[in-house]
């Protein structure tokens, strides 16, 4: 098979994922701490802490071309610690790795990217702490985790930590139209606007949702979107809270019931709410005031979903809990 051919099988998200640091969107300040230890040579022992799809491993293996340039593939190891999480894996590859002679020019090291550190075990972790001491003159760590605080302290004392936040919808949207570009899809203003309702900061949703739709439907648009993602509508979220706002009480109902009876999970239906009321333009009548009591009534209710208590009687309580908060106004 050839390489171009492989290019266009492959997934968008690894398609078009940054190759330089100059390509990568969002979290501007990290990325230019990068660029300068891109430039000295010197990189630290990091820890990239944040969520999902915003960047992290990318911007390691980023740094890692600009460092090593053609040496890339034979100085940098990387291991994904949710598979790959236990002691004799700290023991035997990496100490493996971090012992083997590559040569670098003066002030390079061989880089270890540990993806999802967070789920490696303790006994893993106190291991890691060792190896990064013995091997410090030739080779880095660079872990990649989505809680930083799982990470155990002494690792953290040993490394930079850079914490990265969720992606802008603007940040999005300026990566998402120049795949849109770049692919020829055909797509609307209300298309690109529910991919970003959907990713919900993250990049490789966003993308992955983009190409899931293009795959399935002709035309990005809003409907197409919403079906291949399998959310409940934002529009008849919306609905549903103007009906709390005039204290229709059974008309509300109809349409979070209506949520229920098609398969959506309770977790589901509160979640997309909870994004409505957050990043939704509501009605003149809704004021901010309100706005965080139904953010309130809205939290209580997924803290007793959580619970286990996921039956319609709790979305109709949520229904009766926002016509009250709307009331009291």
């Amino acid at each position: 098979m050839s390489k171009n051919l492989k290019n266009e099988l492959a997934p968008w998200v690894e398609k078009y994922r940054p190759q330089v640091l100059s390509e990568i969107v969002g979290n501007e300040n990290i990325v230019d701490r990068l660029k300068t230890i891109a430039k000295e040579g010197n990189i630290p022992n990091i820890i990239l802490s944040g969520p999902p799809g915003c960047g992290k491993t990318t911007s390691v293996w980023a740094v890692a071309r600009e460092l090593l340039g053609d040496k890339v593939k034979d100085a940098v190891l990387e291991l994904n610690a949710s598979d790959e999480r236990g002691i004799d894996v700290v023991r035997n590859r990496i100490k493996t790795f971090a012992q083997t002679k590559v040569t670098l020019p003066d002030g390079r090291h061989k880089i270890i990217i540990l993806d999802e550190a967070d789920s490696m075990t303790q006994g893993a972790q106190q291991a890691l702490r060792r190896t990064m001491e013995l091997y410090s003159k030739t080779t880095r760590f660079a872990l990649a985790c989505n809680q930083s605080e799982k990470i155990i302290e002494p690792i953290q004392s040993r490394c930079a930590l850079l914490r990265y936040n969720k992606l802008s919808p603007v940040e999005l949207l300026m990566r998402v139209k120049e795949v849109v570009k770049a692919e020829n899809v055909n797509a609307d203003d209300g298309g690109l606007e529910a991919i970003l309702f959907t990713a919900q900061g993250d990049m490789r949703q966003a993308l992955n949702n983009l190409q899931a739709t293009v795959n399935a439907y002709d035309l990005v648009n809003k409907e197409n979107v919403l079906k291949v993602c399998d959310e409940p509508h934002p529009d008849l979220m919306k609905r549903m809270l103007m009906f709390c706002t005039e204290g229709k009480f059974f008309e509300a109902s109809k349409i979070i019931h209506e949520f229920h009876r098609l398969g959506f999970s309770s977790d589901d239906i509160v979640s997309t709410l909870f994004r409505v009321v957050k990043t939704v333009e509501l009605s003149k009548k809704v004021s901010e005031q309100l706005r965080m009591e139904y953010i309130r009534e809205i939290a209580k209710c997924h803290m007793r979903i959580i619970q286990g208590l996921t039956s319609k009687l709790q979305l109709s309580r949520l229904v009766a809990d926002l016509c009250r908060v709307s009331a009291a106004q």
